[in-house]
């Protein structure tokens, strides 16, 4: 490093330690003024109840029943468009068919598609799973990134520039930009992966073209594998996780920020990019990543994995900060609305079981059934809980990923490809009902203090 690079690099650490320093402390508020001043964090009461911020047809979380005016805990339910989540998924899967799609029309179009309109839905995703010319060599391969959040982000802002009407928030307009989206994020995803793959761990680039006679999930695994080859319960497991994960009600964090940028005004592919960036953080869509990495961990210091007592106790040291990522979190445990129970962790469990078998990992499956048995039983016995404990998707998600070969690097993309039905439901939503722009209270208690001269301070 040459000597005035040095200098600059010193010059620019100490002053962002000096400027950091300042922000932090100015930032800080006391914890104690939250109270006083009623403010519900997270637009949350100490109930856990969420502050009504909106209407909606598109989702419905259920997890408590009033009582006298008493909140009580109840297994969970999850409603898409009223209909029961587990209900949606034994009615495909007991006919043997692929629901993703069929939940992408429901979630758009407020029914379930007869035989035609599915066809006609189906037929409209495969014309549009074609991105502009020379997107991919433009904007995936071209500029790599170890984030395949961020390539999506970046991707999906990009596709403003090839949108004809791109600012044009018509329903029809955003209608079609929003199916056009549920048709890209898949191929945005795997090149993104396959880019990350080549460019940073020196692996071959392999780019498949979507098949037209495939849907999302088998056209995921398609793109993703070099040889194209997948079986038929692999691909139903990939499309059950993305059932589950395509609506959620609109007060979690990415579909509300949805509602909130589709209020300004904005444009579709601003709004998706900022759902995505939502979804990106570990609070969020990021959390499965941590889940297996806990499993890992996990694995690593209990000896053995049928002894209970040994679990329980380092599930203990997990909690008081003395293990794993020192956070004091079991991930996968605990959700901010569900709990005594998370329906779609529910759904997946059977799935996941039948998964392991037919991978040789029921070793593995049976860890994590115990880990869902005494986690919450180790919670309550060291942490004062307003409602109750249970797993939720996040617990069982990532580690059918990782059964299904599908790397760490891609489970939040999955995520971000099946809440983008969710996310264009919402938009279509907001935009319909001409709400106001969302703009919640916050209070100032900042002191009042004069200006003073620049040569006086």
């Amino acid at each position: 490093m040459k000597k005035h690079e040095q200098y600059s690099r010193q010059f620019e650490d100490q002053t962002l330690d000096t400027l950091s320093t300042l922000t932090e402390k100015c930032s800080y508020i006391n914890p104690e003024l939250y109270t006083k001043f009623e403010v519900k964090r997270g637009l949350r009461d100490i109930s856990g109840r969420g502050v009504l911020a909106g209407l909606t047809e598109i989702g419905e979380v259920h997890s408590y029943i009033i009582d006298e005016n008493e909140m009580i805990p109840a297994p969970g339910r999850l409603m898409y468009r009223g209909i029961d989540i587990m209900d949606i998924t034994n009615g495909f899967i007991s006919e043997n068919r692929f629901g993703f799609e069929e939940t992408c029309y429901l979630l758009l179009f407020g029914k379930l598609p007869n035989k035609d309109e599915l066809n006609a839905f189906n037929n409209l995703l495969t014309m549009y799973r074609h991105l502009p010319e020379e997107f991919v060599r433009d904007m995936i391969m071209n500029v790599p990134s170890k984030d395949l959040m961020n390539v999506m982000s970046r991707s999906v802002l990009t596709l403003f520039s090839h949108d004809e009407y791109a600012d044009d928030t018509s329903i029809r307009n955003v209608l079609r930009q929003c199916i056009q989206m549920i048709a890209y994020f898949p191929m945005l995803a795997v090149y993104g992966y396959q880019t990350f793959k080549h460019y940073y761990e020196n692996k071959s680039l392999v780019i498949h073209s979507p098949r037209p006679d495939l849907g999302t999930a088998e056209n995921f695994l398609h793109m993703l594998r070099p040889d194209s080859s997948f079986s038929k319960i692999e691909a139903t497991l990939l499309d059950l996780a993305l059932v589950l994960h395509a609506e959620h009600g609109g007060g979690n964090n990415s579909s509300f920020v949805t509602h909130v940028a589709t209020s300004s005004g904005t444009d579709t592919y601003s709004v998706m990019a900022a759902a995505l960036g939502c979804l990106k953080g570990p609070r969020h869509g990021g959390a499965n990543i941590k889940v297996v990495k806990m499993f890992e961990e996990i694995k690593a210091h209990v000896k053995d994995w049928d002894d209970e007592e040994e679990i329980s106790n380092y599930l203990d040291k997990i909690l008081q900060k003395k293990a794993f990522d020192r956070s004091g979190l079991i991930y996968g445990v605990g959700h901010a609305v569900y709990s005594i129970s998370d329906p779609r962790a529910v759904i997946f469990k059977d799935y996941v079981r039948k998964l392991s078998e037919a991978k040789g990992m029921t070793d593995e499956f049976r860890l994590y059934a115990k880990v869902e048995k005494l986690a919450p039983k180790v919670i309550a016995k060291s942490r004062k809980m307003y409602k109750g404990v249970s797993i939720n998707v996040d617990f069982y998600s990532g580690f059918v990923y990782n059964m299904l070969d599908i790397p760490m690097e891609l489970f939040t993309p999955i995520f971000a490809m099946a809440r983008i039905a969710g996310w264009s439901a919402h938009r279509i939503e907001e935009i319909v009902n001409n709400g106001k722009i969302i703009r919640p209270a916050y209070k100032s208690i900042a002191p009042r203090r004069k200006y003073v001269p620049i040569d006086n301070r």
